[in-house]
C-alpha cells in the first residue's frame, strides 16, 4: 500500500473545508465567514507544514531509516539490513536502544549513523495497566519527535516485534512525509505477549488488533519463513516477501590461531578454558588447544573435551524449560552415562547471553557439582561470538517460537560456521534444521541427552555422525546474507 501523496492529503483538507462552509451557508448560519476564515487558515498552515515535512533534496532518495524498538546490538538482522543498505550507497539512520555494542562493521561504516533512544519505563505507581499505557504514550511521542526531526528519508524499515507503538509512529511519519513504509516481520508481538498473559487477556487482544490494523498499511512487508508468508497472506491479507535469515560473512569456521587466541582470553576469567595439567615453557596450552612457541603452530588437543555452545537472554520467559532441559536434566543424564560406563568425552557447555536472572541460574548450576560436565556462562563481545561458534563442536538451540512461524537466528549463525545443532522441535523448524542431515531435532531433555550420547561417542573422530553433519553443512552452505538481500530486498528499495 502506497502512502498518500501531499496532494491527496491537501485535497482531503480542502474538501472538508468546502463541505463545512457549504453546510453552514445552506443552513443560513451567521458564523459561515468566521469558520471559513479559520478553516482556511488551518488549511494554509497544514499545507505549509506538509510542504516543510516533505521538502526533498538531492540526497533524499538515498536515505533510509532502520528502526528497531529494542537493543541494536542484539538485533543482528537489522544490523545486516543497515550494512546491506550502506554497501549499496544508502545513508542509513539506525534508530534503537544502545544497550549492547553493535558489531564493529556497523560502527565503522561511515554511511550508518546510529541515533540512540532511551527505553521508557512508564509510571511506577498505580496498577500495571497504567504503567503500560503511560509507557506506550511516552514512547510514541519520543519516536515521533525523533523521526520528524531527522532529514527526510525515502523509506522507514522497521522490525516487528516489538511494534507497539513503533508501527503506528512509523506509518504516521511516512504519511506525513511521503516516505515508504517497510515492516520486517520477525514474529507476531501479540503471541509473545500471550506467553505471559494468555491468549484471552485484554492487552493481548488489543495487541493483536493493533498489528492487524497497521500491518496491512505498509508499502512492503518482509518475513522470515515461508510459513509466516502464508499466514500473513491467509489471515492478515498481507503479501510479504520471504527473506530467510542468512549468516553474515563473519560467521565461518575459525582458523586454529583465532581459536587459540580466544581460548587464551577466556581462560583468564573462566577456569573451564584453563589447562590444568603440567606446564611446559615451550608451549602455550588451553583446555582445547596448544600453541608451539617456537614456530607459532596451533593444534587441538586430542584429549580435549567437547565444546558445546548455546545462548539465552537469561530472563524469566520460558526459562523454566531452559533450566530443566539443558542446564540441569540433560547434563545430569549425560554425566550418568559416563558414570555408568559409557565411553564418552567430557563436556564444556558454554551458555552465552545476559539478563537479570543470570546470577540466580548460575548458582543453581553450581549446585549440581558435576564431574564430567562443566557449564560456563560468559558474555561475549560481538567480535568474539562468531569466533566461538566457529570453534565449537556442537550447538544446542532451545528456541520455541511463540507463533510457530519464525526461525532461530542463532541456528542460522551456527550453520554459517558449519556447526551442527540439536534443536527443540516446533512447527516450521524443518525449513532450517534437516533432521539427521545437518543436525537433530529433540522434544525433551531425555531425547537431548540420548542425542548427545550418540553424537559424541566417537569424538574427536570426524568419521561419525557429527562429522557427517559438518561435512553436509560445508557442502550445502547456500546463499550468504548479502546475496539473499540483494535478490529480495534491494528491488523493493529501488522500485519507483
Amino acid at each position: 500500500m502506497a502512502t498518500p501523496g501531499a496532494g491527496t492529503v491537501l485535497w482531503i483538507l480542502v474538501t472538508l473545508t468546502t463541505c463545512l462552509s457549504s453546510l453552514l451557508y445552506l443552513t443560513g448560519s451567521d458564523i459561515t465567514c468566521p469558520v471559513a476564515c479559520v478553516t482556511g487558515l488551518i488549511v494554509l498552515v497544514s499545507s505549509l507544514l506538509l510542504w516543510r515535512l516533505r521538502q526533498r533534496d538531492d540526497g533524499t532518495g538515498r536515505r533510509v531509516c532502520v528502526l528497531v524498538l529494542g537493543d541494536i546490538g542484539r538485533s543482528p538482522r537489522m544490523q545486516y539490513h543497515a550494512l546491506s543498505l550502506s554497501k549499496h550507497g544508502y545513508n542509513v539512520t539506525f534508530v534503537g536502544f544502545l544497550d549492547t555494542k553493535p558489531h564493529q562493521d556497523v560502527l565503522r561504516q561511515e554511511k550508518i549513523k546510529i541515533v540512540p533512544i532511551a527505553e521508557v519505563k512508564g509510571v511506577r505507581v498505580g496498577p500495571k495497566i497504567l504503567t503500560y499505557v503511560t509507557k506506550v504514550i511516552v514512547q510514541f511521542l519520543q519516536l515521533l519527535h525523533v523521526l520528524l526531526r531527522m532529514e527526510l528519508q525515502s523509506h522507514i524499515l522497521m522490525q516487528n516485534p516489538p511494534g507497539l507503538p513503533s508501527m503506528a509512529v512509523a506509518w504516521l511519519v511516512c504519511v506525513l512525509r511521503g516516505s515508504r513504509f517497510i515492516i520486517d516481520w520477525h514474529n507476531y508481538g501479540y503471541t509473545i505477549m500471550a506467553l505471559s498473559h494468555g491468549q484471552r487477556h485484554p492487552v493481548v487482544r488489543l495487541a493483536k488488533w493493533y498489528e492487524h490494523l497497521f500491518g496491512p498499511l505498509a508499502t512492503h512487508n518482509l518475513c522470515v519463513t515461508k510459513a509466516m508468508k502464508d499466514d500473513l497472506q491467509k489471515n492478515w491479507g498481507i503479501k510479504a516477501t520471504t527473506l530467510y535469515d542468512r549468516p553474515a560473512s563473519i560467521f565461518r569456521e575459525a582458523p586454529l590461531t583465532l581459536q587459540h587466541q580466544l581460548f587464551m582470553r577466556l581462560a583468564k576469567t573462566y577456569p573451564e578454558f584453563q589447562y590444568s595439567g603440567s606446564q611446559d615453557v615451550k608451549v602455550e596450552r588451553t583446555m582445547f588447544s596448544v600453541r608451539n612457541l617456537a614456530d607459532d603452530r596451533v593444534t587441538l588437543r586430542a584429549e580435549r573435551p567437547v565444546l558445546l555452545i548455546s545462548s539465552t537472554s537469561w530472563t524469566g520467559r520460558r526459562k523454566r524449560w531452559f533450566l530443566l532441559s539443558f542446564c540441569i536434566n540433560a547434563p545430569v543424564k549425560y554425566e550418568g552415562f559416563i558414570k555408568g560406563g559409557a565411553s564418552l568425552p567430557s563436556l564444556v557447555c558454554v551458555i552465552t547471553g545476559k539478563g537479570p536472572q543470570k546470577e540466580h541460574y548460575r548458582k543453581l548450576i553450581d549446585c549440581l557439582h558435576l564431574e564430567h560436565v562443566k557449564i560456563c556462562t560468559p558474555w561475549l563481545e560481538a567480535e568474539d561470538y562468531p569466533v566461538l561458534l566457529g570453534s565449537a563442536d556442537l550447538g544446542v538451540c532451545l528456541h520455541k517460537s511463540s507463533s510457530g512461524l519464525d526461525l532461530p537466528m542463532k541456528v542460522v549463525d551456527m550453520f554459517g560456521c558449519c556447526l551442527p545443532v540439536c534443536a527443540i522441535q516446533f512447527s516450521c523448524l524443518q525449513e532450517l534444521v534437516k533432521h539427521e542431515e545437518n543436525g537433530l531435532i529433540f522434544r525433551d531433555s531425555q531425547e537431548l541427552a540420548e542425542q548427545l550420547k550418540a553424537l559424541l561417542s566417537q569424538f574427536p573422530n570426524s568419521d561419525g555422525t557429527l562429522g557427517l553433519f559438518r561435512r553436509n553443512l560445508r557442502t550445502n552452505r547456500g546463499e550468504r546474507w548479502s546475496d539473499n538481500w540483494d535478490q529480495n530486498v534491494l528491488p523493493l528499495i529501488t522500485a519507483p
